[in-house]
């Protein structure tokens, strides 16, 4: 995995700050979750997941979240390219195949 620039995590982390403080229990929660499905087999781990999809990504990752939508699992990827342009990949979480990006 590449590192992003200094400053631009330094902005991420001061940006997310209230927004987590916000949503600490329900993301909690998720993680449990995310935790027993890894555990149970039903989801690859993250560090499987970033092997698998490394040189396919548009960028450095700059963010990572694990949410399940309509059943499914899926690793939400913030991604930054060299032109500072930012996008959102969506992995499944199961299989690691690449859904979607959506530049941001």
């Amino acid at each position: 995995m590449r590192r992003c620039k200094p400053g631009l995590m330094a902005l991420l982390l001061v940006l997310a700050g209230p927004a987590a403080d916000a949503f600490a229990d329900g993301r909690k929660h998720d993680q449990d979750a995310a935790r027993q499905a890894v555990e149970h087999g039903e989801i690859k781990p993250l560090a499987d997941i970033l092997a698998a999809i490394r040189g396919k990504l548009p960028g450095d990752v700059v963010g990572v979240e694990i949410e399940r939508k309509r059943d499914r699992w899926y690793y939400e990827f913030r991604v930054a390219d060299p032109k500072g342009r930012l996008f959102d990949v969506y992995v499944n979480a199961q299989n690691g195949a690449i859904d979607r990006i959506k530049e941001k």
